[in-house]
């Protein structure tokens, strides 16, 4: 069978989505963060950090431009043809649209913010947010906006890293060194602040405002528990054999999704018709169920 190519798998859902996501990420940098001397992460970090201690023709979109995108091509093999051109699309919308609010639109962008002013605070919590939301979206439909993810999933196993400790690495050794280039160490401390908020927001986007729960029931009634959770949530569950490791008692394990307002019924639920059960709780980022939805008598997990 003849293989697709790769062009076919793009969605034009994701490249409406991923401009909109670059033009979030360069109003968030151009208008909060960069008229006050603050940082991004990462690459588009570094990349406001180069601008402001090289000549004025070496911009913030020529550096994201000249330091992403071959990040992106060189992750082409790892992370695939339909990936590599929604992030290369991500970081051009970026770029262009930072060069034309900087350079276009009749903003002072000099010394302050057009929004915040000088208030180091507004514009880093807003700046973080604003961006952190074009970033969110961004990895949301299917691309990137920062080539050092990329380069993180890469590098960080064979440095004995996480991705997440690799590129929080990264952003330290940048608020650092910009701080002692520039002698601006505030701005430094509110950088931080900023990719907090960003981080946070990214977080939100990409995994949903409320997470939904994971619960793992251990029980000598599973048809019991299984069908009036059922009957209370009109939802699927998945059931797993199971052998105690003590007892090598031959026990059910259930795994049930529920939100965060169900979980204190559900216990309740589970414990009424088996005081002995045994329920862990973790968090899930996201639900995939079969056919886009799950309902009752159908199975999750």
């Amino acid at each position: 069978m003849k293989q697709d190519k790769w062009y076919r798998k793009l969605k034009w859902q994701n490249i409406v989505m991923l401009t909109i996501a670059g033009i979030l990420n360069a109003v968030g940098i151009t208008m909060f963060l960069n008229p006050v001397g603050l940082y991004d992460s990462g690459i588009s970090g570094t990349s406001m950090f180069l601008g402001q201690i090289t000549p004025d023709y070496l911009s913030l979109p020529l550096f994201l431009v000249v330091l992403n995108i071959p990040l992106f091509l060189y992750g082409l093999k790892r992370q695939g043809a339909v990936f590599t051109f929604y992030g290369v699309y991500s970081v051009a919308m970026y770029a262009v649209m930072a060069l034309v609010i900087e350079e276009f639109l009749p903003i002072d962008l000099s010394s302050s913010s057009p929004v915040a002013g000088t208030d180091l605070l507004l514009c880093g919590v807003f700046g973080g947010l604003i961006s952190g939301l074009g970033s969110g979206l961004s990895l949301r439909f299917g691309g990137a906006m920062d080539g050092i993810e990329v380069i993180a999933v890469i590098f960080a196993p064979r440095v004995g890293l996480s991705v997440g400790s690799f590129v929080m690495i990264y952003n330290a050794l940048l608020y650092v060194t910009a701080a002692i280039v520039t002698g601006h160490w505030l701005q430094a401390l509110y950088s931080i602040l900023a990719y907090v908020a960003a981080l946070k927001t990214v977080d939100f986007v990409v995994e949903g405002f409320d997470r939904s729960k994971a619960a793992m029931i251990v029980t000598d009634k599973p048809e019991e528990v299984c069908a009036a959770l059922s009957a209370e949530y009109n939802s699927g569950m998945t059931r797993v054999a199971a052998t105690g490791g003590y007892s090598y008692a031959e026990k059910t394990m259930i795994y049930f999704v529920v939100n965060r307002f169900q979980i204190a019924k559900m216990k309740d639920i589970v414990h009424e018709l088996d005081p002995a059960a045994y329920i862990t709780i973790s968090e899930v980022a996201d639900v995939f169920p079969a056919n886009g939805r799950i309902g009752k008598g159908e199975d999750e997990g």
